[in-house]
């Protein structure tokens, strides 16, 4: 697999049968932007803690590489927590987010996707549950609905993102996608073909 920058890609797709091999997230400042690579965990929300501290004149995370989350509560706690202090979310043209990456993307006040970025969506499933087994009413979708609320994203992403991949795929959203559902805060841009996501 292509390499982004210096960062290692681990792959997009996490299952519970390799989530012990994933590289927990971690936070690099680089100038006024805090750039993040990995995968979010039960540790990423003090890492977080720990760079804002130190530099609370940083708004704006690069999210470089972010393929998912091993845990979707530690997940929305730590996205919740980034629009709570006022973060900006960018994916620059070489860089990915995917599955949780991608709700932590949405947590940013003002977010941007460069040129050629890749934003990669899917059906979760876990704890004997698959999201699109479930009724629409089940109270195992609140998770994602309450937090989309909060973050001003219409419900209708989020079952758009069960329908557009399994489990165990991966759908790379084209720039009239990102539009039709507001993921960016003003119009996406081309976004990388899926042949050029896959490489990454």
């Amino acid at each position: 697999m292509k390499k982004p920058l210096t960062f290692i890609a681990t792959g997009f797709v996490l299952l519970t049968a390799c989530a012990e091999h994933y590289e927990p997230v971690r936070f690099e400042v680089q100038g006024d932007e805090i750039v993040v690579v990995g995968t979010i965990d039960h540790t990423t929300l003090s890492a977080f803690d720990e760079v804002t501290r130190q530099n609370p004149q940083i708004k704006t995370l690069v999210l470089q590489y972010i393929e998912g989350s091993v845990d979707d509560d530690s997940n929305v706690l730590f996205s919740r927590v980034v629009r709570e202090k006022g973060f900006d979310t960018r994916v620059p043209s070489d860089g990915m987010v995917a599955s949780g990456g991608t709700d932590l993307f949405l947590a940013g006040n003002r977010r941007v996707l460069e040129p050629g970025a890749c934003v990669g969506v899917h059906s979760w499933g876990g704890r004997n549950n698959v999201a699109t087994e479930i009724p629409a009413d089940d109270p195992e979708h609140g998770i994602y609905l309450d937090y989309y609320e909060d973050i001003s994203v219409g419900d209708a992403f989020y079952w758009y993102t069960l329908d557009a991949a399994p489990t165990d795929g991966m759908h790379w959203m084209t720039a009239a996608e990102a539009d039709q559902y507001d993921l960016t805060t003003n119009r996406a841009p081309r976004l990388g073909a899926p042949a050029i996501c896959d490489e990454r």
